[in-house]
């Protein structure tokens, strides 16, 4: 549904997207990573026509930024980080202006929907400076769904809430993600990890890694590790690494009665779980656990962004 397509922007002498180039399917929602000065905010610009980019093209079905700006801002809801707002409008006040910028028909039927599925009900003849954050960001994202787009993009949509207000946050942006293609940009890995289907990270303006949270996981570094216990004859563990190809055993620590805790290491490009499974059995040893080393988003995210450069 949408194409990035060796995109570049350039502010004067500073690259902030360098030659990047992605796919985001209909239905799909992305999170967006990278650190401050990544090009996140810059990409999100270009895509939903603020910003000309300085060389490539995005395509949004048959339509590009460069070319045909209006008919896809027709298609985008817009939550920028900073979520500006009129803030001595009341609620309804924006909300019909937006409407009306917008050129929906019958507006008063559709600010009624979209005020209860935002959940604005109960402040929705207050002025917004008056609100509390969460409220604000539940204004904005009202405001970007308003001409029901079909694609929805969200730069740090929960950016300085409180716990509370953050998970009220999260569950309408699941919601919205079920009936429409979502990008979220945000600093908060955790949410990120809870709300979408695919991950792409961005550091110094260039594509680091593109992938679901698990791939990513199974991908640090290059290596799966994975953990078993075995009850099996001490002695003949060593057997694993040497009758399996590829695989380096790193330990084996006992843990109750002839049972061991088992680790062994592999490259990412192979799945050799199977394998080991099948030698386990034709030894006749008891397998009583297997899973992969439980390896966090940030761990993922510092590796990329940290030790590669990224600051």
């Amino acid at each position: 549904m949408i194409q990035l397509q060796n995109l570049v922007k350039d502010y004067g002498s500073l690259r902030a997207v360098d030659h990047i180039n992605f796919e985001i399917k209909e239905g799909e929602i992305l999170g967006f990573l990278g650190p401050n000065g990544a090009g996140k905010s810059t990409t999100l610009k270009v895509i939903t026509c603020f910003l000309a980019p300085t060389e490539g093209n995005i395509h949004v079905e048959d339509y590009n930024v460069i070319e045909h700006s209006r008919q896809i801002r027709q298609m985008i809801g817009y939550l920028p980080e900073n979520n500006p707002l009129y803030t001595e409008m009341t609620v309804y006040d924006y909300l019909e202006f937006v409407a009306r910028i917008r050129e929906i028909g019958d507006f008063k039927k559709r600010l009624k929907e979209v005020i209860i599925r935002c959940g604005l009900h109960g402040v929705v003849h207050k002025p917004i400076h008056t609100l509390s954050k969460g409220y604000r960001q539940r204004v904005g994202i009202a405001q970007a769904i308003i001409h029901d787009p079909k694609i929805l993009i969200l730069d740090e949509p929960t950016s300085g809430l409180d716990p509370n207000q953050i998970a009220e946050i999260r569950g309408l942006i699941k919601e919205l993600g079920r009936e429409k293609t979502l990008i979220i940009s945000s600093h908060i890995l955790q949410e990120v990890q809870a709300v979408c289907d695919r991950i792409v990270i961005i550091n110094k303006g260039k594509i680091v890694a593109d992938g679901s949270t698990e791939e990513l996981k199974s991908s640090f570094k290059g290596k799966t590790k994975l953990i078993m216990e075995l009850q099996a004859p001490e002695s003949e563990l060593n057997s694993l690494a040497d009758e399996i190809k590829d695989i380096k055993l790193l330990s084996v620590t006992p843990i109750g009665n002839d049972v061991f805790e088992v680790v062994v290491e592999f490259s990412t490009d192979a799945d050799i779980r199977a394998e080991i499974y099948q030698y386990i059995k034709s030894r006749n040893w008891v397998l009583l656990e297997m899973h992969r080393d439980k390896i966090s988003l940030e761990a993922v995210f510092r590796n990329l962004t940290i030790e590669e450069g990224g600051e």
